[in-house]
């Protein structure tokens, strides 16, 4: 629970007993549990770990989409903005090592995120969701899990470092990768996962080889050739 794990000491990093695995028997779709968040009676704020407690039924995939999604989605009402990359880092690494649990430091889990602020994001949130699981199923699901999970982790650990970058054109796409990769990891969608590695290591690329060849001029070119 996060009381007990709040009371582990060391060095202020909360513990989520958050398994990597899957439901595959009907599982509920993240749309339907962002929902749920908003279904309480009190309309109290939430603190991160409040969230976390609620939705921690999808594992890692998840909880990668709830802090994606904020940087994915036009909504400027949310302010957390770059922020978000560091926690997408953190989880990235912890992928990477192979780590069935995720930690993340207290000082994320107990930022306070307003109703109001909530009830905005899902409300943003869930017809971008509903319309993206119309396509979310469960195929090639080895891709989802195994030695394939650290590949997911380098992937997703490179997408994260872009959203970190306080740079324009280095958020959206990235985050959206990285929403549509963790999708396909909550759902056993390797196809979705496939797609969404391709959007957000495919960008950073861009980016990459459009500032070593253009160098300043770079983000201006791109912005052109976006509209």
């Amino acid at each position: 629970s996060i009381e007990s794990a709040k009371n582990d000491g060391g060095l202020g990093w909360l513990r989520y007993n958050i398994r990597m695995e899957h439901q595959t028997h009907h599982p509920r779709r993240i749309s339907d549990i962002l929902k749920s968040l908003l279904g309480e009676k009190s309309a109290a704020d939430k603190t991160v770990a409040d969230i976390l407690d609620h939705l921690h039924e999808r594992g890692f995939g998840f909880v990668l989409l709830l802090f994606a999604l904020p940087a994915a989605l036009p909504v400027p009402a949310i302010g957390i903005g770059t922020l978000m990359g560091i926690p997408l880092v953190i989880l990235t690494v912890q992928i990477i090592i192979g780590r069935k649990t995720i930690w993340l430091p207290q000082s994320i889990t107990e930022k306070l995120i307003s109703h109001d602020t909530l009830e905005k994001f899902v409300s943003t949130a869930v017809p971008f969701l509903q319309k993206i699981e119309i396509l979310i199923r469960p195929r090639l699901g080895f891709i989802t899990q195994g030695v394939f999970s650290h590949i997911i982790g380098i992937c997703g650990l490179i997408m994260a470092l872009c959203v970190c970058l306080p740079f324009p054109l280095t958020n959206t796409i990235p985050s959206f990768g990285i929403a549509i990769m963790a999708l396909g990891v909550a759902s056993r969608d390797g196809l979705a996962v496939l797609a969404g590695i391709t959007i957000g290591v495919a960008w950073v690329l861009l980016l990459v080889g459009t500032t070593l060849y253009f160098g300043a001029e770079a983000v201006d070119i791109i912005k052109t050739t976006i509209k």
